[in-house]
C-alpha cells in the first residue's frame, strides 16, 4: 500500500460517512420492527412482509438492472472528462426504468387477487393494490442512489436513504399504529417514508451535481449499457428472490406469523452487514475506474476485506452468543423462537463477508457481471432446494440452514473465482490476525451467556466483554499496521490517535 493512493482514502472517508448512515438507518429500522412488533400480531407483519417481498422482487425485475449500469459506466466517463456521456447514461438509464417499472406496477395493480389466493391471504390483495405504487418510485429510487455511489458523493446517500426516509416512515407508522390502523398504517409509513425520501433526493441531487446536470447532453449506444445490465438484471432478480424465498416458502407451507418471526430472525442475524454495506457501495466504482491495475486493484480489496473482517467479527459473535437474549429484549418473548435463525445467519454472513470480503462487488467493478449472475443463480438454487426441503421438516430454522449453506457456498465460489480470473486473494499474515482475534473473544463471551440468567444484563454485558477481549487480542498480536493509521486518519484524526500502531 502506497501512501499516494487516494482511492483508499475515499474508501475510507466515504465508507465512514455511510458506516455513520447505516447505523441511523439500522437504529430506525429496528425501532420501526420493534414497534410494529408491539403494535400488530405477528400475522399481520408477516403479511406485511410477503407483501413488501413481493414489491421489492418485481421492482428489481421491471428495472432490468440498469441503475446498475450507472456507478459502471459513469466513473469511467467522468475519468475521461467526458459528462456529457455519464448525464446521457443517468438520462437513459431513467427514461427507461420509468416506463417499464409502470408497466409492471400495472401488472400488479391488475393480478393482486390472484397472488393473494396462490399464499392463502385474502387481505394481501390490498396490500397489494396499495403497494403497487412504489414500484416505479422504488426505481428512481435506485437511480439516485446508484448516481450517488457513482459520482462517490455517498454523502447525499445518507442524507436521502438513511435519514430522510426512516425519520419520515417511523413518524407516519408511529402515528398511525397508535390510532390503530394496523396494517394499513405499515402500508402508509412505507409508502410516505419513500416519496419524502425521493422528493428530498432529487433536490440534493439537483442542487448539488449542478455541472454534471448542465453538462451537453450525449446520448450513449444502448448496447454496451444492456450488454452490462441484462447479466445484472437476471443476478439482482434472483438475488431479491434469494433474500425473499426463504419468506416465499414459509408462507407458502406455513402460517404469515412464522413468517413475521422468522423477519425478525433475519434482520438481526443481518445485522453483522452493517460495515461491509458501508465499504462495497463506494467499491465498486473505485475499482471499475481502475480495474486494468491488477496490481492496485489487489491492494485496495485487501484493505476493504481486512477493515469488514475486524469490524464485523465481534457484532457476529456478540449476535450468535447473546441471540436468545437480544431477541427477547428488543422485540417480545415470542420472538425469542428465531434463536437458531440468528445464531445460523449470523455465522454465515460472517463466514461470507470474513473470507470473501467485498469480492462480488470487485466482480462487478472488473466487468464479469455474467459470473455474477452465475453465481447468484447457484446462491438461489441451493437457497430454494434446501429450504423448500427442510420447512416442512423443521420449520424457520429450515429456512435458516438452506440460507446459510448457500451464502457459505456462493462466498467460497466467488473468492475462487477471484483468485482464477486476476491472481487476488485477500489472505495475509495481518488478514489472519484480525480473524485469530475473534478466538479469545468468542471464549471470554461464553461464560457470560451461560452464568447470567437476566436477558436484559446478558444484552448490556455481552457486547462489552466481546468487543474488549477482542480489541486487547489485536493489540497482544500487534495487528495495527502503518496502513491501518493512514485509513484512520481519513476516517477520523481523533481515530488516528487512539490506534495503537507498532
Amino acid at each position: 500500500m502506497t501512501d499516494h493512493d487516494e482511492g483508499v482514502s475515499t474508501l475510507a472517508k466515504q465508507g465512514g460517512i455511510t458506516f455513520l448512515g447505516n447505523v441511523v438507518n439500522g437504529a430506525f429500522g429496528f425501532a420501526i420492527v420493534m414497534l410494529m412488533t408491539r403494535f400488530v400480531s405477528p400475522s399481520v407483519y408477516g403479511l406485511f412482509v410477503l407483501a413488501t417481498s413481493v414489491i421489492l422482487f418485481l421492482q428489481v425485475f421491471a428495472n432490468l438492472g440498469l441503475p446498475l449500469a450507472i456507478d459502471y459506466f459513469v466513473p469511467q466517463y467522468l475519468d475521461a472528462d467526458n459528462p456529457g456521456k455519464a448525464k446521457g447514461v443517468i438520462v437513459q438509464v431513467t427514461a427507461t426504468v420509468l416506463i417499464t417499472s409502470s408497466l409492471v406496477a400495472f401488472a400488479l395493480a391488475a393480478g393482486s387477487r390472484y397472488v393473494g389466493e396462490f399464499f392463502r391471504e385474502p387481505s394481501m390483495q390490498v396490500a397489494l393494490l396499495l403497494l403497487s405504487v412504489t414500484i416505479p418510485m422504488l426505481a428512481i429510487y435506485n437511480v439516485l442512489l446508484t448516481t450517488y455511489y457513482s459520482i462517490k458523493k455517498l454523502q447525499y446517500r445518507v442524507v436521502m436513504r438513511d435519514l430522510v426516509r426512516p425519520t419520515v416512515r417511523f413518524a407516519v407508522t408511529a402515528g398511525l399504529l397508535v390510532s390503530g390502523f394496523g396494517l394499513l398504517g405499515l402500508i402508509a409509513g412505507y409508502v410516505v417514508g419513500l416519496l419524502v425520501a425521493i422528493a428530498v433526493g432529487t433536490v440534493v441531487f439537483v442542487v448539488k451535481t449542478w455541472t454534471l446536470l448542465t453538462a451537453e447532453l450525449e446520448l450513449v449506444a444502448p448496447a454496451p449499457l444492456l450488454a452490462y445490465a441484462i447479466p445484472l438484471a437476471m443476478t439482482s432478480v434472483v438475488f431479491v428472490l434469494m433474500g425473499h424465498v426463504d419468506y416465499f416458502v414459509l408462507g407458502f407451507y406455513l402460517e404469515s406469523d412464522d413468517v413475521g418471526i422468522y423477519r425478525v430472525g433475519y434482520m438481526l442475524g443481518s445485522a453483522l452487514m452493517i460495515m461491509f454495506n458501508s465499504l462495497s457501495p463506494v467499491f465498486k466504482p473505485l475499482i471499475a475506474e481502475n480495474r486494468d491495475d491488477t496490481a492496485l486493484v489487489e491492494r485496495r480489496f485487501r484493505v476493504a476485506a481486512r477493515w469488514i473482517a475486524g469490524l464485523t467479527m465481534p457484532i457476529a459473535i456478540t449476535l450468535s452468543l447473546g441471540a436468545s437474549s437480544y431477541l427477547a429484549v428488543l422485540y417480545t418473548p415470542q420472538y425469542a423462537e428465531a434463536t437458531v435463525v440468528v445464531a445460523v445467519l449470523a455465522g454465515a454472513f460472517l463466514f461470507n463477508v470474513t473470507f470473501g470480503g467485498p469480492d462480488g462487488s470487485l466482480l462487478q467493478g472488473l466487468g464479469y457481471s455474467r459470473i455474477v449472475f452465475a453465481n447468484t443463480l447457484v446462491l438461489f438454487g441451493a437457497n430454494f432446494l434446501l429450504s423448500f426441503t427442510l420447512v416442512p421438516f423443521i420449520g424457520i430454522e429450515g429456512a435458516a440452514v438452506g440460507s446459510a449453506t448457500a451464502l457459505v457456498l456462493v462466498g467460497v465460489l466467488t473468492l475462487a473465482e477471484v483468485y482464477y480470473l486476476d491472481g487476488i486473494h485477500p489472505f495475509t499474515r495481518d488478514f489472519g490476525k484480525v480473524v485469530g482475534a475473534g478466538v479469545p473473544a468468542t471464549a471470554a463471551g461464553v461464560p457470560i451467556v451461560v452464568l447470567l440468567e437476566s436477558d436484559p444484563v446478558i444484552v448490556t454485558v455481552l457486547p462489552v466483554v466481546v468487543v474488549g477481549t477482542y480489541l486487547l487480542s489485536l493489540i497482544a498480536t500487534d495487528a495495527f499496521t502503518d496502513e491501518d493509521a493512514r485509513l484512520a486518519a481519513a476516517f477520523s484524526p481523533v481515530l488516528e490517535k487512539w490506534l495503537p500502531v507498532g
